[in-house]
């Protein structure tokens, strides 16, 4: 019978119908060692369902129709409206189901947070773009805490596990989001250049904002934390969209950016105009107000970041399980074991050590955990999401042409992979963020030393680089121009020493020989040849 040339052959099946939470191996180690194994079954629903083809495809489609901003109804009533594709509200729905939104600040669970960043971490696998309401929504919480009487107003709104879509007066809602308004064209990251005016309306707190907000995400959300020049300085505002008596407050959509990453979301540029606020803490201590905002996003950003490795790496590895070259399967092929291995250590080191600063979170109210967070949330910002953009195009070459094809997902993912090493800080601003922690005092890096000093002796390239990132740090002039290098030397080095810490030792072997070791090499791909490797990439591979 002649063989029919147009038929697919050697090519792999979807990777559909797994537990994302349950096939990571670094996941499942990390929850273990941060007193939390049982997370792995409380999230089996979500995990199976992220690796679901029903989720697959609302990810699909929520960004292949993306949001519709409609300034004006038929009449000329200013609406300042986006709608959404149906599958952004599966999402959406789903996520703030899963308490991926504020719901850890009302729990009395030991382990809220870490329970909310492995779900966060593993539904993000699915799709990024409806993951930045929620971290906005999860952040504001700590913010809102500087004024207990707004606090006590929106943290239940925004702990809801229901979601309620549409612009209506807070008190009539089931469950509310929250956004962020801080920056503006003339002065981004660099805040103190906002020129958005508060005018006070008296003495409760009541003002009227006006002015340009450059890049404000989820403008749909119902309250946003908003920086504005009060008379004295730089304040915090909390401003609904819909006011307590149902009237909406001025906030005018002018424009949907158009995006390098995920069209899922609505991102905008906003004009206040005599826009009502009440402020947020006192005038002049806008960025001290919002900065706990600022750390919960980060740690988002780094979560979201190891998510994106973790989806490439299974991409790749589930690819190279089934698809056979030159006359072999690829994953026989020791050249694609090694490249495998090497993309899994990584993202498993970043997986380890985003899920502890979850786990200081938890324990917030403990010195050195407290100091922990305070260095370790820049260096896993500025490093994890610095590598993902590698990983991930490292991941999909392994599919070849495949990959660069959009239905094979990864395109969105590679074109998603900078966005997190942007926001909330680029690099440059977390590096400089680590020397500002070095110079507070002797406790973040006390911290840092108490950290990879749990793992010493398990590694001598590990104990070597310790030690150098010490005599590094013993003369900090001209630090600015290193601080990159310091935030790297400092980042590598703890995450290795949380992979023996949370019992990876083969994985931490290999990461410490491959990134601290004087055989490291800038390309993925060049671990030392053991038989170990296979081992490693056959871990990482999910079975669906």
């Amino acid at each position: 019978m002649p063989v029919d040339p147009t038929a697919a052959r050697n090519q792999p099946a979807p990777l559909v119908g797994y537990d994302v939470v349950a096939a990571d191996p670094a996941l499942v180690s990390a929850l273990a060692a941060y007193d939390a194994r049982q997370l792995v079954g409380e999230l089996a629903d979500l995990g199976r369902l992220a690796g679901s083809a029903e989720a697959r495809e609302h990810a699909w489609l929520a960004n292949r129709y993306p949001p519709e901003l409609v300034t004006y109804d038929r009449y000329g009533n200013r609406l300042d409206e986006v709608r959404f594709h149906p599958s952004w509200h599966w999402l959406m729905t789903r996520a703030t189901g899963f308490g991926l939104g504020a719901a850890p600040w009302v729990s009395e669970s030991a382990t809220a947070h870490l329970r909310r960043a492995a779900a966060f971490y593993a539904w993000s696998q699915l799709e990024s773009g409806h993951g930045c309401p929620m971290s906005m929504t999860y952040a504001a919480v700590p913010a809102l805490r500087a004024d207990p009487e707004q606090a006590a107003e929106w943290t239940p709104r925004l702990a809801s596990t229901a979601y309620d879509f549409g612009l209506r007066a807070p008190a009539d809602k089931r469950g509310c989001l929250a956004g962020m308004g801080l920056t503006e064209k003339q002065g981004g990251s660099d805040v103190r250049a906002n020129l958005t005016s508060a005018r006070p309306l008296g003495d409760d707190g009541e003002y009227l904002l006006t002015g340009h907000k450059w890049f404000t995400s989820a403008p749909m959300d119902d309250v946003f934390l908003v920086l504005a020049q009060a008379p004295g300085g730089l304040t915090c505002f909390v401003v609904p969209r819909v006011l307590a008596d149902g009237s909406r407050n001025p906030f005018r959509i002018m424009r949907l950016k158009d995006k390098l990453g995920n069209r899922s979301n609505a991102s905008a540029e906003v004009e206040l105009v005599d826009t009502w606020g009440h402020r947020l803490g006192d005038e002049g201590r806008g960025v001290q107000t919002i900065i706990e905002m600022v750390a919960a996003t980060r740690l988002d950003c780094a979560l979201g970041s190891a998510a994106l490795m973790r989806r490439a790496v299974a991409e790749a590895a589930w690819h190279v399980s089934q698809r056979s070259a030159f006359g072999r399967l690829l994953a026989d092929a020791p050249l694609m074991q090694n490249v495998v291995a090497d993309l899994a250590i990584e993202s498993s080191a970043s997986t380890t050590l985003a899920l502890r600063l979850a786990a200081a979170t938890d324990r917030a109210a403990d010195p050195h955990e407290a100091a922990l967070r305070r260095i370790a949330l820049p260096l896993a910002k500025f490093w994890i999401c610095k590598r993902t953009p590698e990983v991930v195009a490292e991941a999909l070459e392994c599919l070849g042409g495949n990959g660069y094809v959009e239905e094979s997902g990864l395109p969105l993912l590679f074109r998603e992979s900078p966005l997190n090493s942007i926001w909330e800080g680029s690099g440059n601003i977390n590096a400089l963020d680590v020397l500002r922690a070095l110079a507070s005092g002797p406790g973040p890096l006390d911290a840092w030393l108490a950290e990879v000093g749990a793992a010493r002796g398990a590694n001598q390239h590990l104990d070597a680089a310790v030690h150098d990132v010490l005599e590094s740090l013993g003369d900090l002039s001209g630090g600015e121009s290193r601080a990159r290098s310091i935030a790297a030397e400092m980042a590598v080095a703890l995450a290795a020493a949380l992979l023996f810490t949370a019992g990876a030792g083969d994985v931490a072997d290999l990461f410490c020989a491959a990134r601290l070791g004087p055989e490291r090499r800038d390309v993925y791909g060049a671990l030392p040849a053991t038989s170990g490797l296979r081992a490693v990439m056959d871990r990482a591979t999910p079975e669906a």
